[in-house]
């Protein structure tokens, strides 16, 4: 009897899970049957009754077992379908009552204006049609949250609104209070010695709120950039010798007003490194170490940089494939030296994995064809596998400059000695129009219209479509180039040309060119390219006073002319937009007299070298030198050279070089050397401002005139300028300021003080 009670008093305890009534107790302790005969689904609209018995553990037939009726509630619930469930025995049936989740009518956003409504879409979970439910839409509102504070708004709130409908349906509006940015107020760095908290500043990306900053977003707090911050900072440390660095910790603290944030970086900068004894660790049988020691340009003393060092595998890897050694596996062995503060470094060179490519799997490309990215890869289907050459191919389709990002990822071919190279690709736009305006002291205001496309029909082809006008001419230009002619690693294109330039002021006549050029151009290595270009040109000089030079009366007419040219360039610099390393040699040849009324061959060579002195200090030193001699004919006045303003600052355009003595015209030489000296330096002033100062000293000179019908002054001394100026990469274009000052000069040459080049295009 009393092991009954304490049955019974056990089952009362257990009501509240179970959802049944004292009624239903009375009769599970009077033997009211001890199995379910029937299960009764109550409250069900959309689900039908059978799709809620299947989510059930306990079926008809079962006993009233406890255990298996908490775990068919607790199935119920979790299919997210229903609100609420209960369940309740009556007799000897299990009766299940819900009550169904609604299903979402419509998704709508009210107060948002930095976001567009698709892309928040993007981001929710909850979709019209679908089940509502408290869970999902609190976590979409986080979701909001996070998009907004990735745009640097950290005040913003999202409040969910529900909307009922007829037939246990709901809208769901968020309503959304933007906020204001939440700015960067400041940057401090902690434990920095070697560089000042300005100059870390312009190596991270986040930056300090400033009101010329309205073009940027940088300035807006974003924790995915925080990161990116100490990614760069270690590399900057890592490149200037600082082996030890590392970054302790990255702190942003939000006011109270949610409003800005301060940005604590605590680092340890440690030793600085230099470069001890480098060496090579040669493993491979039959390769020479006389063969490749030129290759490492690492010089002890030097400071450490893990740049150069990852450069440097490289170029050993390519040397060494050269020398036909497919396989090959290069590791840095490091040695650091804390007392003397020196790192040695063995490149230890060994046989590498004979691993071979599989196949190479091209995604997201939607209008760019895959044969324009495959012939980019420096590797095929079949190849030993080269890390430097996917590396080097990588880098050849970013700069196509044809996708927004690029990703290649080596995976695991179908067997051991395979492997796979999986490309990914986002595709930008690639076509422009451009309208332009500037000024040069050199044409005066100009503007220009043009049209361009670097990916036509997705082949890869460059067409371009530019016209120019300006104070002293006109220009109209239309180039088309096929960058793989005939499935091959040659460029080939046209173009078709017409320019009027007034040069009145500076020679009494002006000039009119209309013609046409073929050219093709081809690597012979990676760093070695050649090329030639046939033109065909009419040229016209007109108006031509009577009290113009003999020599340029007697140029005035019109010629037609075929010129042959031929060039060939090394560049080894690390940037051809903003080389602070490297150098560059150019030789151009032009042979003219295939066909045309003029015969001459024209050479010139040029270079230039660029030495980094210290941080963003940059020096530089450039020249070039030409010749041009007539073939059975006189050179005529618009072949020959003329130097001075941008190529000789402190002299005004065609101001340097022969001129007529009583009508002071330029009339251009057949000889001319010219050079620069450039050091390149910051001002400091924020670096997102992109203004620099420069100081400079050019030289050259032009001369020799064959005919002697005319007074002509014709010294062929050297002319040299020292001079100072400042370059804004502006957000409306470069802009360029020069003072310079001629120190030697002949009484007849033309000088200019300041010169100024500014451009812009939308």
């Amino acid at each position: 009897m009393l092991r009954r009670l304490i049955r019974v008093i056990g089952f009362v305890c257990l009501l509240p899970f179970l959802g049944l009534s004292s009624t239903d107790v009375a009769a599970q302790t009077n033997g009211g049957g001890d199995s379910v005969r029937e299960i009764i689904v109550e409250g069900s609209q959309r689900i039908e009754p059978g799709t809620i018995l299947s989510y059930m553990l306990i079926k008809e037939g079962d006993p009233f077992d406890e255990r298996r009726i908490d775990r068919s509630l607790k199935s119920l619930f979790a299919t997210g379908l229903f609100a609420d469930v209960t369940m309740r025995r009556q007799g000897t049936a299990l009766v299940v009552n819900v009550l169904e989740n609604p299903v979402i009518n419509r998704i709508a956003f009210e107060g948002n204006s930095k976001l567009d409504d698709d892309d928040i879409n993007v981001e929710l979970s909850l979709r019209p049609r679908v089940i509502y439910t408290r869970t999902k839409v609190q976590n979409d509102v986080k979701r909001i949250l996070t998009l907004y504070r990735r745009k640097g708004r950290f005040a913003a709130t999202v409040e969910p609104k529900v909307i009922q409908l007829p037939q246990n349906r709901v809208d769901l509006v968020f309503e959304i209070n933007e906020g204001k940015w939440t700015e960067v107020r400041n940057i401090r760095f902690l434990g920095n010695r070697e560089y000042s908290d300005a100059r870390l500043r312009e190596i991270i990306r986040t930056r300090e709120t400033r009101w010329y900053r309205i073009l940027s977003s940088d300035d807006n707090y974003d924790p995915d950039r925080l990161a990116l911050d100490r990614e760069l900072m270690r590399r900057f440390y890592l490149s200037n010798g600082f082996a030890d660095f590392r970054v302790i910790s990255a702190v942003a603290e939000l006011t109270p007003d949610r409003k800005d944030f301060f940005i604590t970086f605590t680092i340890e900068e440690g030793n600085r490194y230099t470069f001890g004894d480098v060496a090579m660790d040669i493993k491979l049988r039959d390769l020479k170490g006389e063969d490749i020691e030129d290759v490492i340009e690492v010089e002890s003393e030097d400071w450490f940089d893990s740049e150069v060092v990852e450069t440097t595998i490289d170029d050993l890897t390519d040397a060494i494939g050269t020398l036909g050694f497919a396989f090959v596996d290069i590791r840095p062995r490091i040695n650091r030296n804390r007392e003397a503060k020196t790192i040695d470094v063995t490149f230890e060179i060994n046989e590498g994995p004979r691993v071979f490519v599989e196949k190479i799997d091209i995604e997201g490309n939607v209008r760019t064809a895959d044969e324009v990215i495959r012939r980019e890869f420096r590797l095929v289907e079949g190849d030993a596998f080269n890390t430097a050459k996917l590396k080097r191919s990588k880098q050849r389709l970013e700069d196509l400059d044809f996708f927004e990002t690029v990703t290649v990822e080596r995976v695991p071919g179908k067997e051991p000695d395979k492997t796979s190279v999986k490309v990914g690709v986002e595709e930008k736009s690639t076509g422009s129009l451009s309208l332009g305006f500037g000024f040069s002291t050199t044409s005066g205001i100009l503007g220009d219209i043009g049209i361009t496309e670097r990916n036509l029909l997705g082949r890869g082809q460059y067409l371009k479509l530019k016209t120019l006008l300006s104070a002293t001419g006109s220009q109209i230009d239309l180039s088309f180039t096929e960058p793989y002619f005939m499935d091959r690693d040659v460029a080939a294109g046209f173009g078709v040309f017409h320019t009027t330039t007034d040069r009145q002021d500076v020679s009494s006549y002006d000039t009119q060119q209309t013609g046409v050029s073929l050219r093709i151009g081809y690597p012979i290595t990676e760093d070695l390219r050649q090329s030639w270009n046939h033109t065909i040109k009419q040229s016209e000089v007109t108006d031509v006073p009577s009290t113009a030079s003999i020599y340029v009366q007697e140029a005035e007419g019109e010629y037609i002319e075929s010129v042959l040219s031929h060039g060939i360039a090394l560049d080894k610099r690390d940037s051809k937009t903003l080389p602070t390393k490297g150098y560059i040699l150019r030789m151009n040849n032009d042979v003219a007299g295939l066909g045309g009324a003029k015969r001459y061959m024209r050479n010139v060579l040029s270079g230039g070298k660029y030495f980094p002195i210290y941080d963003q200090w940059v020096l530089s030193v450039g020249g070039s030198a030409g010749h041009i001699f007539g073939i059975g004919k006189d050179v005529s006045l618009l072949d020959r050279f003329f130097i001075g303003g941008d190529d000789l600052r402190g002299f005004a355009t065609s101001g340097v070089g022969p001129r007529d003595a009583t009508t002071k015209d330029a009339l251009g030489g057949e000889w001319m050397y010219k050079g620069t000296v450039q050091l390149k330096f910051p001002l400091g002033l924020p670096e997102e401002l992109g203004i620099s100062g420069k100081l400079f000293s050019d030289f050259g000179s032009t001369g020799k005139i064959d005919s002697t019908t005319a007074d002509v002054n014709d010294t062929g001394s050297i002319r040299a300028s020292v001079g100072t100026g400042l370059e804004w990469v502006s957000p409306f274009g470069p802009i360029a300021i020069d003072f310079g000052f001629p120190v030697v000069k002949e009484n007849f040459d033309e000088t200019e003080t300041v010169r100024v080049n500014f451009g812009t295009r939308f």
